[in-house]
């Protein structure tokens, strides 16, 4: 067996806990060479919980160690120069979204380290088992050619990510057209729990759609904290040329006047007299797996397989034992989509984005 891959995690918020606690949980693979934390108070904190070095500063941490890639989990202005920084010491670096706070920013950085390729994103919602295994579904072709993609689930850069990505739509123009509405919404999980509040309060709803031509569309919707409350579902529509996959159902023209519905199952272990433990073990459609767990036994909730799937798929990229998880071209794009949602919504009126820099990025995959 290989030595676990090394990384070193900058910043010490509740983003970065999820990497520091994936690595406690597979420390065969996975071995955090330390943390970069500026607050001395936190960086004893952090030592102390975690079992990790911390150090002040990025070069304080290379003094020590040299670790095979950096993960930046810092607020979206000072995610650039933590970017910068690592690259310019050689490192690979895996960067929580978004990239740059805004599209100036993002054009800087596409320039100032976009040709390196060693920047990859650390965008995770097609790796959830549950999109993972609709992403096969249409890369097989089981409902034709890809056409819309409706998401009302997550927010902004992370929606744009799913859209695109089920689409395979690249960088070219898209006009966005986006709209808010307000009305009273009960809101009472957040992400430290239940607030213990049930009032109403005015909740914003946005609304957009993104037509990338080709007839090539998608429709964002997206209410205040629907991460987390509840009382909103979630949903995920992938319309095709020759049917469609409306969260866990498929509806397919299987043939002369044949036309199947069929389900998305999940096999989750751990119910009743499974005494293997709870965890989800694989996702079928009509018989084949789509998706299989290479995590069970960790127990972990969606998120974390999906975090997990994206640091295991960054270590072997380091290692050049597999493709580059998800490039900087491509997080690049779903921001400055995202940021298109908000210019919309401000200016009441129809944005179009232009052809980037990094639409014909050469450096790993396309965007």
């Amino acid at each position: 067996m290989s030595a676990p891959v090394t990384f070193a995690v900058v910043g010490a918020g509740w983003r970065a806990q999820f990497f520091l606690r994936l690595a406690a949980l597979m420390p065969d693979r996975l071995r955090v060479a330390g943390v970069v934390v500026r607050r001395s108070e936190v960086a004893e904190e952090v030592g102390r919980t975690w079992a990790v070095p911390a150090e002040r500063s990025l070069g304080d941490l290379l003094a020590r160690e040299r670790p095979d890639f950096v993960v930046s989990s810092v607020s979206w202005e000072a995610n650039p120069g933590v970017i910068q920084a690592a690259v310019a010491a050689g490192l690979p670096v895996l960067a929580e979204t978004p990239p740059a706070p805004d599209a100036a920013g993002l054009r800087a950085l596409w320039a100032a380290v976009g040709a390196t390729g060693l920047v990859q994103i650390a965008e995770q919602y097609l790796m959830y088992p549950g999109h993972a295994a609709r992403l096969e579904l249409v890369r097989r072709g089981v409902v034709g050619t890809p056409t819309s993609v409706q998401v009302s689930s997550t927010h902004l850069y992370h929606a744009v990510s799913m859209i695109r990505g089920l689409l395979g739509v690249g960088g070219g123009p898209a006009t966005v057209d986006a709209r808010e509405f307000v009305a009273p919404l009960a809101d009472p999980l957040t992400k430290t729990g239940w607030t213990g509040d049930d009032t109403p309060r005015p909740a914003a709803t946005t609304i957009a759609t993104i037509d990338f031509g080709g007839g090539a569309m998608g429709l964002y919707d997206f209410t205040d904290n629907q991460w987390h409350n509840q009382l909103r579902s979630r949903r995920l529509v992938v319309r095709g040329s020759t049917g469609e996959i409306v969260d866990d159902e498929v509806v397919r023209l299987a043939g002369e006047r044949t036309i199947l519905r069929s389900p998305i199952v999940r096999r989750q272990i751990g119910y009743d007299l499974d005494l293997d433990g709870y965890d989800t073990d694989h996702i079928s459609f009509e018989g084949h797996v789509l998706f299989r767990n290479e995590f069970t036994g960790l127990r972990l909730a969606d998120e974390d397989v999906a975090l997990a799937t994206l640091l295991t798929r960054m270590a072997a990229w380091c290692r050049d034992e597999g493709a580059p998880p998800y490039p900087l071209a491509k997080g690049c794009q779903d921001h400055l989509l995202g940021l298109a949602i908000g210019d919309s919504v401000a200016a009441g009126r129809p944005v179009v984005t232009a052809v980037e820099p990094w639409a014909h990025s050469r450096r790993g995959t396309a965007p």
